[in-house]
């Protein structure tokens, strides 16, 4: 699996479930590309996606939550890229269903230095309880007829990622239009300058 550094997060999905789907790219006949390359990236992602608020410690942050993430990234990417063309294996909905049924991480309102209220976790992170909070989140993405309805796979020609077109006519075609779109308006643009180009 090729490596990916945190800056190649993506956080253009629509749904935390979907943004931590994202942490593997590359098209599904191609080898993944992983973004949830160490601790550090995971860090860097749960702050990134706002699973925990800004300013949380994160040091109990290890290999195991790499691990359980990862594990539940894989889990959620089968189900979610199965779902958008027809039915996850009901060994996985199981799986995704004990996720979600750990109690997530309890929020509380705080005092910042400047007196603005700001949120805190109530106690310090911990991996079940944020794994809980996306395999919810997943939960409530596949039972909603609307926004189920509302799954997209990128039409770019190197990216698998699945997103929700919340667009005015649902005519959104990519992931991110200064990512992947772009991508195509350049090697469209390529194409017409030199025709012996070939779109593979």
């Amino acid at each position: 699996m090729a490596s990916a550094s945190a800056y190649d997060l993506r956080f253009d999905s629509g749904r935390i479930c979907l943004d931590l789907v994202a942490t593997v790219g590359g098209r599904l006949s191609e080898a993944p590309v992983e973004r949830l390359g160490g601790v550090e990236p995971l860090r860097a992602w749960l702050l990134g996606a706002g699973l925990v608020p800004g300013g949380t410690s994160l040091d109990a942050v290890d290999h195991r939550w790499l691990i359980r993430f990862r594990a539940a990234r894989d889990l959620l990417h089968r189900i979610v890229h199965t779902e958008v063309e027809g039915h996850a294996a009901a060994a996985d909905l199981e799986r995704m269903n004990a996720l979600a049924a750990t109690a997530p991480p309890a929020l509380r309102a705080v005092r910042a230095p400047d007196g603005v209220l700001v949120s805190a976790l109530a106690g310090k992170p911990d991996c079940g309880a944020l794994l809980s909070q996306i395999a919810r989140d997943a939960v409530q993405l596949l039972t909603d007829p609307v926004a189920r309805g509302q799954l997209r796979r990128c039409a770019g020609e190197t990216c698998s990622l699945v997103y929700l077109d919340t667009s005015r006519g649902r005519r959104r075609r990519w992931c991110s239009s200064e990512v992947c779109g772009n991508r195509e308006r350049v090697a469209r643009h390529r194409r017409r300058v030199n025709p012996s180009i070939s779109k593979a």
